[in-house]
């Protein structure tokens, strides 16, 4: 079924003339219709404009176009702008909101060729580790659906390890895009930052956040992440560095490549099952030729309540902009004083709510010097703890995730737990670092793990390199869920 396919798979069909676009994205679309309902994946979607878009690709190779992407369906997490499509945010504040232009990934997708379609599922405004903050209920593990996806980009992760799109781009915070993928079993990828513009994502943190791709294999992920790279000179926050050809580092030969086990990761926690399988991979990795070694990141322990402080600081500055006035929804009152409180009060969830509260306390006055400085000092110090070891080391690996999927509304009443799930993902947004999450086993029920490796800024080639080669002598990233 074309739905099942990968990128390559799919591009080969296409180009022998075996399917066509149109053929894969009806697929699509049948199967987004046979299992959503299970899943809450989509928030939206457009068969016509798909079938449109699909068409047009269809058109265009009959003349002899050739791109990297053409006619390939792609899904977009609700926080990416696509021009006049929903762009919730996973939110009631935004009403019925329709993007007016084009993200620059959106942009770039469709330059490449593909059928860009569907809005998913995610964590409102991207805040949380498990969908389960979404306005539209959660986005449900496809390996057992009583079960998180993941977050904040579940519904990119279960969409594609569902098969209800081929590829899916997704936005890393704190490990939105890794940790979801892991709990899902698919490939997730967190470019540095600055690799990837991040015009047109609407913004949760902007000095952390990051657009990256889901994807079923990791030559996908390279694939797409040549897709969407590059210079935008309308994101200030752009690296103008060159674009590799990322498959080209594809060499399965990873031989005298050092890699790196920080001491540090070793927490309390960390679920033995997880432990074992991503032990085991490690150990793949040294038989591939890799040399294993210990590491020290000293300063890890401050990571999780560095990253609260500055990312609900961002977030509390970025998300004034939703008062009701000027788009989304409206709730009306006597003065605008209290036409803002309201509206804010019923578009707003509960964790949105509480982010924006700690955020305007750490920098309130008085507090600014107490908790978001100093919360800026020890991030250089964590950046500086990554840059000192990728002196000894080209890739670090530990577990994505310190446990596997857990149940629907076990930790929703309790946020501290929460947030201990992005243990292991965000100092790699706090360093400004590129990671990746690769499948590497199952738990006794039958639940997808993750190994993260992470690798210094704009180090994707060898991370690629590494993950590829992991993928090529395991067989985890092919198994699928059962939903029929």
């Amino acid at each position: 079924m074309p739905h099942t396919l990968t990128i390559s798979q799919l591009t080969d069909k296409l180009t022998q003339g075996e399917l066509t676009s149109r053929d894969a994205t009806q697929s699509c679309l049948d199967r987004i219709a046979a299992v959503d309902d299970q899943l809450n994946a989509f928030l939206s979607h457009d068969p016509a404009d798909a079938l449109a878009q699909a068409d047009a690709a269809d058109a265009a190779r009959a003349a002899g176009e050739t791109k990297p992407l053409l006619g390939v369906p792609i899904a977009m997490k609700d926080v990416i702008a696509v021009n006049g499509h929903p762009l919730n945010c996973a939110s009631k504040i935004l009403g019925d909101f329709n993007s007016p232009y084009d993200a620059t990934v959106t942009q770039k997708l469709r330059d490449a060729g593909a059928v860009v379609f569907g809005r998913v599922n995610m964590d409102e405004f991207a805040m949380g580790s498990s969908t389960e903050n979404s306005a539209f209920g959660p986005a449900r593990n496809p390996w057992d659906t009583d079960r998180i996806s993941g977050g904040s980009s579940g519904g990119s992760a279960v969409a594609v390890a569902a098969d209800e799109c081929i590829a899916s781009l997704g936005s890393d915070t704190g490990g939105s895009i890794r940790q979801p993928a892991a709990l899902c079993g698919c490939v997730g990828l967190k470019p540095t930052y600055g690799r990837v513009s991040r015009y047109g994502l609407v913004a949760f943190a902007s000095s952390l956040d990051q657009i990256g791709p889901i994807t079923k294999d990791v030559r996908d992920a390279a694939t797409l992440l040549g897709v969407i790279a590059g210079e935008d000179p309308r994101d200030s926050t752009n690296v103008p560095e060159p674009v590799p050809d990322y498959t080209a580092a594809l060499t399965g030969d990873i031989k005298g490549m050092k890699i790196g086990l920080p001491r540090e990761y070793q927490v309390d926690g960390l679920d033995p099952e997880v432990k074992a399988a991503t032990d085991a991979a490690v150990a793949e990795l040294e038989k591939l030729g890799a040399e294993i070694k210990e590491i020290s990141l000293p300063h890890t322990e401050y990571a999780i309540a560095t990253y609260y402080i500055i990312a609900t600081a961002e977030a509390s500055a970025n998300l004034a902009r939703f008062e009701g006035v000027r788009y989304g929804a409206r709730v009306d009152g006597a003065s605008p004083e209290q036409m803002n409180r309201a509206t804010r009060g019923a578009g707003f969830g509960e964790e949105v709510k509480r982010r924006i509260i700690l955020g305007t306390y750490v920098l309130s006055s008085g507090y600014y010097d107490a908790y978001y400085l100093r919360a800026q000092k020890a991030r250089t110090l964590i950046r500086q703890d990554f840059l000192n070891a990728f002196e000894q080391v080209d890739l670090i690996a530990s577990p994505t995730t310190p446990t596997s999927a857990f149940k629907i509304g076990e930790k929703s009443g309790d946020p501290l737990q929460m947030y201990l799930s992005d243990v292991f993902t965000i100092s790699c947004n706090l360093a400004g670092l590129c990671g990746i999450s690769v499948p590497c086993g199952f738990s006794k029920i039958g639940l997808p793990m993750g190994l993260q490796l992470l690798g210094q800024p704009f180090g994707e080639p060898d991370l690629l390199r590494a993950a590829h080669a992991y993928e090529q002598v395991t067989d985890w990233h092919t198994k699928q869920p059962n939903l029929d």
